[in-house]
């Protein structure tokens, strides 16, 4: 099912084959998760390349300086898509993977508690901001990268996943601000 917000994008007929090839693994990484399994994607390039260009075409000309993508999965999508729009990309990534000086902000998982981390001087005050991650749960992730980027005086434009849990209701922790979904959870 697509949940983009435009109705046009609903009828895009790339959407289904994105949403036919992310693979649900039960019980990992721990009992009572549905996994989403994006690696299947990423074994078949024409799939792939269109997942990256409906985030291209979202945010080409957008005024976007700024691509971060959350570890580690977001390290797949944010970089092609900081290439094609003109903007820098931003490893947020888990504690000690940075060298240097880092500011950090804990949040809570659906399965526990984790800890992202951004080089200080990455992001400029005034920067705008896209956060990428191949999934939203209970949004805990997604507002760690948006509460980093806006304490070095980054406005956060919008988060961008390809799967949302909408049952885990994360999209209701972003406190307003704008999410762009590919796929809901099957």
């Amino acid at each position: 099912m697509a949940c983009g917000e435009d109705k046009e994008q609903k009828q895009d007929p790339r959407i289904e084959g994105i949403a036919a090839s992310i693979r649900v693994v039960p019980d990992f990484p721990k009992k009572g998760i549905m996994f989403q399994d994006i690696t299947t994607l990423l074994l078949d390039p024409k799939t792939f390349k269109n997942t990256v260009d409906l985030f291209v075409e979202r945010y080409l000309g957008k005024d976007i300086s700024v691509v971060a993508g959350i570890e580690a999965r977001g390290f797949i999508f944010g970089p092609p898509i900081a290439l094609a729009i003109g903007a820098k990309f931003i490893p947020l990534r888990k504690p000690r993977k940075l060298p240097g000086e880092v500011i950090s902000e804990k949040y809570v998982l659906e399965y526990g508690t984790d800890c992202l981390e951004m080089h200080v001087g990455a992001v400029q005050p005034g920067d705008h901001a896209l956060v990428v991650d191949d999934l939203i749960a209970t949004g805990g992730t997604l507002c760690a990268a948006m509460n980093l980027l806006e304490r070095a005086g980054a406005e956060v434009v919008e988060c961008a996943c390809v799967i949302e849990l909408p049952e885990l209701k994360g999209r209701e922790k972003l406190n307003g601000k704008p999410l762009y979904i590919l796929v809901e959870s099957r």
